[in-house]
Formats: structure tokens, C-alpha cells, sequence
């Protein structure tokens, strides 16, 4: 070709596609406000009437449809996304069912045939390489665990006889975040514990949050997707206050008592440490005799259970995004080891599988503990950290199908369907079938499986007969008996029924429990959930869904509906069913009784050039009573030879429990709003701004302080006197420390909080 004229259509190929560009710019741009999260607003009732999928938005673009050498095949880039106005498998067949999976009867388990659910949690299972899909940002620790014997009348598992220590290894994490979110974001928490008993390891895959958003197993990657980022920006990141999952769980109304939870303060533990654990889901136990009975397993934590308030954790998730992580390791470390005791809601295995009218099948509901009291069991202490983060925390695999003798599963649609997906994902998070030869997760019981090959095998098997029956490997492995404790599947009984796609009737009432949970709120704690709703379901883009979710709440509560509806600038709409009035639960606040203050962070505000005199006997007082004094001085290095942990510029409100005044510190050379930022605040006479700004926080955050000599003139210079609530003063540290540590012992001054709902 002439070069002269090749560089002529190279010329008017640039020319081209930058008219396109320019084109294309043009239809992008839009007076809407930026947020819109799909091509047009959605209706406020679920769209019924079939058609096709809705076009890109405006500002959307797919790469141009060009053959693998660069050829331009003309071809509309939309053209490879869905197609058609019908739910369809990845072959085509069109699906008339996505909601409930394939059973023997409403109440019976799963059947292996139902290919669209394999289909459908296979691909979900495997969406994420290697990143978990869920539960990506964990942190884990070692522990021991001891059995009670207070279990033997109900189950033969000899891990939780009288006195059998069993090593345990265990996993916190956070749901929806990437393993590079923050900690402290409004979410639901895992709770994952391996006991590597002695008859084979026990997985009790657990959450913070004692309820699920779904029924039924085949709905996770539906309530997942919409939790996740929207999939065109990946914003926002590890968080649900956005218009994907408020249109699912306002239109898939069972996700409502989890929304609710969530909305409250134990959507943002304090700290993994002061976190209850749930096994959600009904289990089946089995005595030494073969009776059977059902349960519910709980963790309740030796430290209570705790919260951030939400100004706490938005600054935490800023300041240190590893707060929780930080917390356990440095707990540990320091010797303040987690506790928490296990216990059992049992239940008589009736053929209904109820209890008081409450379906135990049915993920989304509770047994309140004042019907059926939680019976302790034994107890966890978590006292070593892990050696190596990926190798430990990021490579445990955790299964609700790994279970000892004395324990099975039942037939709730959930945990069926987690007995299939938890081993799928691993096969690609872990690289193949021997994930079970990964240190962290090996068993401490003998294995021989005839399991063979595959990906990262380690064991270097003999013999030649992995098969039974054989008799070239002598026979070798045989089968166990009841006498040698071997696991035996209950011939529990399958009603006769045609295989469906339903659910029970008991499973329709998806508000009574979440109006039980609001009604058993303190003052305090409706106000956090006013407060959770109107920020997340203000974060939306569409109305319309707002005033679905204001539905949702009318059918909750008159009050919170209204109190949201307010800060949403919408009216508040009528509930469309009869309102009950359970009796609260006392066990679903917070607020209840006084805890132990092992491992609390106590920030000790010191003055070089003041009075130090009790501060070293005070730091020996708070080490010996389990708890870890940090000294923030207007500089590092020592004050008085005692080591400064933080100093006014690094130090943050956030990061303590109490906040204690030794002295009056003057503003320090660095006290520049052009050297830190927070040093341009305004403050009280002669006192450094980085303090005046750490006594308003704890003050706003209900936190305790206390004062002695100098440190009682700060208090008065930032505005604060002895006589206010929670505010400790004395002449001497020792007594004020004693009383601070009364105080203490609930968490946080809860008459601090203004309250507007009762």
C-alpha cells in the first residue's frame, strides 16, 4: 500500500473514533444528580409484566465488539449481556422458580436432583479467586475449650464432657467487605469455631446476628449481590447503605427481622471480644441412649455485649481501619484472654419441629430465652494469635457439615443448602479437593479416607487398594461400629410428599419477631435504630424505594416508621396488617448488668511540667485489674522515665474505653493548625486543643472520664464539672480510678444519650 495513503486512513481513523468519543460524551451527559443506580426509576411494587433487560445508563459504555486481531465486527456491544424478558438457566431453559429449592414435601430436606440450585450456588460459590466471596476480612486466634458435662443428657459428643479440653482455632470477620474494607463498618459479623476434637473436627459456623435474611439457601447469592457494591462503580464498599439491598430486602420482606438487627447497635461491635456469637440455625442432638433433641447454639461473651456508637465507628474506619483486628491480637497479647461461654437452647424433637407456635426450621426466627433459658455448656478462651496471617486466618476452611458424633443437621432449608456450597467454594479458594491438608485445617483425629490424588496433595499414601471391600491392602480401612463411636446418620423420618418448590406456611409471618426486637429496645438503642435507618435508607438514590422500606417499617412500628419517614422528608404510610403487642425479651438489649473490664484501653492525659505524682502507682492499678493504660503526653519517648504510647497527635478518642486527666497540659509547640490539624480547634483556656477535642468526644460518645488535682482544672477550662453525669473528680487518683471502674462496668454512661422515643 501506498504510504501516503496508509497514513491517510490511519489519520481518518483517529478522526473517526474521536467524533465518536465526542458523541458519546454527549449522550452521557445528563442533568440528573450523579447516583442513579440503574437506567431508569423502579416501580414501587415488584414489576410483574415481562421485558427485556433495560439498556446501560447514559454514562455507561462496553468495549467496542472487535474480533481477537482487532477486526471491527459491527456488532452492538450489548449484544453479549443478558438477552431476553425470562429468568433462564446458563443453558437457556427458562425457570418458573428462583425463590425456593427442589424438597421432598415443604418440610423436607434438599434433593441432590435440583440442578438449578447447584447451578445457581456453584457459580456463586466460585464468583470471588481466591478472595473469600464472604466473610473476605476476618481475623482469627487459638484457643481451648472446655467442656461442662452439662450436655451429656442430651448428646454423646465427647468433646463437651465433663472437663475434655479440645484446641479450637477461631475466625471473626466481617460480611460484605473485600479483604481490604475497614473493621468497623455497620455490617453482620462470622463467628466461626474448628474443634479439633478427638472424633473427627466440629465446625460451628456462626454469626453475631441470631436470625438470617433468607429462608431458604437458594436466595444467598441474590441477598449477596444486592449487598455488594453495585457491580457497575464497586461502590460503596463493604456496606448496605445503598439502593441494591434496601430494593431486595424491601421487596423480599422474611430479610427484615436480620435488616433490623443490623440497623441496631449490633450492626458495630466494640470489639470482637464483646460480640455474642448464634449457630442460627436448629441443629439435632443425640444422647448416649438415642434420644434426640433440638437446639440452638449460642455464645455468650465473659466482656457482655458492647457497641460503637455511629460517630465512633465513621472515625475509626478513617483513623484506624483495624481496630477490631488490633483489639484481639493486643488482647491477647497483653493476657486478657476473650471468653465466652457456650450454651444450648434444647427443644423436644416433636414431629412439627416447633416450639411455642415457632417454626425451629425457619432461620429468620428466634426462641426469645425467657421461653427456653440458654444452658451453658462450656466455655472458649482465645489465647494465642496466629504466626502466620494467610497461612492461619486466610486458609482456615470452615464447613457446617463437619461434625462429630452427637451432633446432625436438620432440615432447614438454609443450612441444607450450606452443606452443599461451603466444600464447592473451597475447591476454588483453596485450590482443589485437599484443602483439608492444609495445616491450619487438619484434623486431630487419625484419617484414613481413601481419598486420593488431586490438587496439593501432601499425604504420601501406601498401599494399593484405596477401595472397600479389598484384600490386598489386608481389608484395610474397616468400617466402625456404634461401639467404636463412629458417626451414624439418624434414621430420622421423611414424611411422604411430592418434591416442591415452596415453603411451609409457618414461614410466611416475616414481622412479628422484627416488632418483638424493636419493642425489647431501650430508649437508647430505638434511637440508634432511628438514627442506622434514616442515615442507610437516606443514602438511597430512589424514592420509590424509600417508601417501600417506610412500608416495611409501618408494618413494624408506628413510631419508627414516622421518626425515619421525618428525617427522610417523606410522609409516613399506614401499616397494611394488624399490629401485635408481644411481650418484650429483656435478653435482646444491650443493656443489661455489669461486665468485667478485661482488656478495656484506658487513655491516662498527662502534663511533663505538671503534678505526676500517683500516675505510676495508677498505671500498676489499671495492668492489675486485666485492663491496658496508655499514657498521651504532647510528645513520645518518657515522661517521669514511664513510656508515652501516643502523644496529642497521634492519640484519638475512639481508641479508649475511659479517658482519665492527670494534668492541664498547655498547648504544645506543635499545637499548630499547620502541623496537625486537630491542633487548630478551639479549646478552653490554656488547654491544648488535640485535648479539649479528646474530652468532647468521649463526653459525646458517653464514655467515662475522670479527673484528679490539675486534671480537674482541664475539665473546668473545657467546659465540663464534676457534677455532670458519668464525670469523676477527686483530690486523688486511686479513688478515682475506684469509682471510675464502678462506672465502667456498664459499657458507657447511657443517661448521656438524649433520647426522643421511648
Amino acid at each position: 500500500m501506498d504510504p501516503s495513503k496508509a497514513a491517510k486512513n490511519i489519520k481518518d481513523a483517529v478522526e473517526n473514533t474521536a467524533e465518536k468519543v465526542v458523541e458519546k460524551a454527549a449522550e452521557m451527559m445528563t442533568p440528573d444528580i450523579p447516583g442513579r443506580p440503574g437506567a431508569e426509576p423502579p416501580a414501587m411494587e415488584e414489576p410483574t409484566e415481562p421485558r427485556e433487560p433495560l439498556p446501560p445508563k447514559p454514562d455507561q459504555a462496553a468495549p467496542e465488539a472487535r474480533s481477537a486481531t482487532g477486526k471491527d465486527t459491527g456488532a452492538d456491544p450489548r449484544d453479549r449481556a443478558q438477552q431476553g424478558a425470562y429468568l433462564t438457566t446458563s443453558q437457556g431453559a427458562r425457570l418458573r422458580d428462583t425463590d425456593h429449592s427442589l424438597k421432598a414435601g415443604p418440610r423436607g430436606p434438599l434433593l441432590m436432583q435440583d440442578h438449578h440450585f447447584r447451578e445457581k450456588i456453584t457459580h456463586f460459590d466460585h464468583e470471588r479467586i481466591p478472595e473469600r466471596v464472604v466473610h473476605a476480612r476476618g481475623s482469627a486466634a487459638h484457643g481451648v475449650f472446655v467442656g461442662y458435662g452439662t450436655a451429656a443428657d442430651v448428646t454423646h459428643a465427647a468433646f463437651l464432657q465433663d472437663g475434655v479440653q479440645t484446641p479450637v482455632f477461631t475466625r471473626f470477620s466481617t460480611v460484605l467487605g473485600s479483604r481490604g474494607s475497614a473493621d468497623t463498618v455497620r455490617d453482620t459479623r462470622g463467628f466461626a469455631t474448628k474443634f479439633y476434637t478427638l472424633e473427627g473436627t466440629f465446625d460451628l459456623v456462626a454469626n453475631n446476628i441470631p436470625v438470617f435474611f433468607i429462608q431458604d439457601g437458594i436466595k444467598f447469592p441474590d441477598v449477596i449481590h444486592a449487598g455488594k457494591p453495585h457491580p457497575d462503580r464497586e461502590i460503596p464498599q463493604a456496606q448496605s447503605a445503598h439502593d441494591t439491598f434496601w430494593d431486595f430486602v424491601s421487596l423480599h420482606t422474611e430479610a427484615q427481622h436480620h435488616a433490623i438487627w443490623n440497623m441496631s447497635d449490633r450492626g458495630i461491635p466494640r470489639s470482637y471480644r464483646m460480640m455474642e456469637g448464634f449457630g442460627v440455625h436448629t441443629f439435632r442432638l443425640v444422647n448416649a441412649e438415642g434420644a434426640t433433641s433440638l437446639v440452638k447454639f449460642h455464645w455468650k461473651p465473659k466482656l457482655g455485649v458492647h457497641s460503637l456508637t455511629w460517630e465512633e465507628a465513621q472515625m475509626i474506619n478513617g483513623i484506624d481501619p483495624d481496630f477490631h483486628r488490633r483489639d484481639l491480637a493486643d488482647a491477647i497479647e497483653a493476657g486478657a484472654f476473650p471468653e465466652w461461654e457456650l450454651g444450648i437452647q434444647v427443644f423436644e424433637d416433636n414431629p412439627e419441629q416447633e416450639f411455642n407456635g415457632i417454626d425451629l426450621l425457619d432461620p429468620t426466627k428466634i426462641v426469645p430465652e425467657e421461653m427456653a433459658p440458654v444452658q451453658p455448656i462450656g466455655r472458649l478462651t482465645l489465647n494465642a494469635n496466629p504466626t502466620n496471617f494467610f497461612a492461619e486466618t486466610e486458609q482456615v476452611a470452615f464447613h457446617p457439615g463437619h461434625l462429630p458424633p452427637g451432633i446432625e443437621v436438620t432440615d432447614d432449608p438454609l443450612l441444607q443448602a450450606r452443606l452443599f456450597s461451603y466444600i464447592d467454594t473451597q475447591l476454588t479458594r483453596l485450590g482443589g479437593p485437599n484443602f483439608s491438608q492444609i495445616p491450619i485445617n487438619r484434623p486431630h483425629a487419625p484419617v484414613n479416607d481413601m481419598l486420593r490424588d488431586g490438587f496439593h496433595q501432601h499425604a504420601d499414601h501406601v498401599g494399593v487398594a484405596p477401595y472397600k471391600p479389598n484384600s490386598l491392602d489386608g481389608g484395610c480401612p474397616f468400617h466402625a461400629g456404634a461401639d467404636e463411636r463412629a458417626f451414624q446418620d439418624l434414621p430420622v423420618r421423611v414424611a411422604e410428599s411430592t418434591k416442591v418448590r415452596e415453603n411451609p406456611a409457618s414461614f410466611d409471618d416475616h414481622f412479628s419477631q422484627v416488632r418483638l426486637f424493636w419493642l425489647s429496645m431501650s430508649p437508647v438503642e430505638k434511637e440508634h435504630i432511628v438514627r442506622a435507618y434514616s442515615f442507610e435508607l437516606g443514602k438511597c438514590y430512589e424514592d420509590t424505594i424509600k417508601a417501600r422500606q417506610l412500608q416495611c417499617l409501618a408494618n413494624i412500628d408506628p413510631v419508627l416508621c414516622a421518626e425515619v419517614a421525618t428525617a427522610l422528608g417523606m410522609p409516613a404510610p399506614d401499616p397494611t396488617i394488624a399490629l401485635i403487642d408481644p411481650e418484650p425479651s429483656p435478653a435482646l438489649s444491650q443493656l443489661r448488668g455489669a461486665y468485667p473490664p478485661d482488656g478495656r484501653m484506658i487513655g491516662i492525659v498527662v502534663d511533663p511540667a505538671g503534678d505526676l505524682g500517683g500516675v505510676e502507682a495508677l498505671r500498676t492499678a489499671i495492668l492489675g485489674a486485666g485492663m491496658v493504660p496508655l499514657l498521651v503526653a504532647p510528645h513520645g519517648g518518657t515522661v517521669d522515665g514511664m513510656p508515652v504510647q501516643r502523644s496529642f497527635a497521634t492519640a484519638r478518642s475512639v481508641e479508649f474505653d475511659v479517658l482519665l486527666l492527670a494534668g492541664h497540659p498547655m498547648p504544645a509547640p506543635d499545637s499548630l493548625a499547620s502541623r496537625d490539624d486537630k491542633g487548630g480547634a478551639p479549646s478552653g483556656p490554656g488547654l491544648d486543643p488535640r485535648v479539649q477535642l479528646m474530652i468532647d468526644e468521649v463526653w459525646r460518645h458517653a464514655k467515662v472520664i475522670g479527673a484528679w488535682g490539675a486534671g480537674v482544672d482541664a475539665l473546668e477550662a473545657a467546659g465540663y464539672s464534676g457534677r455532670l453525669t458519668g464525670i469523676v473528680t477527686d483530690d486523688d487518683a486511686s479513688a478515682v480510678f475506684t469509682k471510675v471502674q464502678e462506672l465502667m462496668a456498664n459499657h458507657r454512661v447511657w443517661d448521656r444519650f438524649p433520647v426522643a422515643v421511648s
